[in-house]
């Protein structure tokens, strides 16, 4: 019997350890369009916190699985801090790698990502949208979280996901 017991804490431990916690997907990054027409990205990372998989992959498929055909990949760990750049032109200094086209593509899907870059990956961060959702922004709005929004509304929602 003790044996037993033994054996079942032994399997709750282990099955706990290997589960781990699962990162929460924040919404940490926009998409706006500015006056003169150009697409930009906005990331806002809590902190100082260093990210990895940093990208902007676009794909002919619906839910933005498939070959990266439209945008960039951040090869290394980054700390950009909140940062807003062209969509298709990351800052210099992380080295993005391009892919494929570098204008929006009307039937791609879009999505703009990363993660925390340290052992907990406490969370992810994965914007969807396509170019009909940038199209269809108003001046001051971004798309985030799913949904068009004021710039203030992403600002404060980003800085309460943190």
């Amino acid at each position: 019997m003790r044996r037993c017991v033994i054996a079942m804490v032994g399997v709750a431990v282990g099955t706990g350890l290997l589960s781990g916690c699962e990162a929460i997907d924040a919404p940490l990054a926009a998409v706006q369009m500015r006056a003169d027409g150009a697409p930009y990205a906005l990331i806002r990372p809590c902190g100082d916190d260093r990210v990895q998989g940093l990208s902007l992959t676009g794909t002919k498929a619906k839910d933005g699985s498939g070959p990266n055909l439209s945008g960039w990949r951040v090869p290394d760990t980054v700390q950009p801090g909140d940062a807003d750049f062209p969509l298709f032109s990351p800052l210099a200094g992380w080295h993005a790698r391009p892919a494929g086209t570098r204008t929006p593509v009307a039937d791609y899907t879009y999505q703009l990502g990363f993660m925390k870059g340290e052992y907990n990956y406490e969370y992810s961060v994965t914007l969807t949208f396509r170019a009909a959702d940038l199209a269809k922004l108003k001046p001051g709005q971004v798309w985030a979280d799913d949904r068009a929004m004021s710039l203030g509304e992403f600002e404060e929602l980003a800085e309460d996901s943190c």
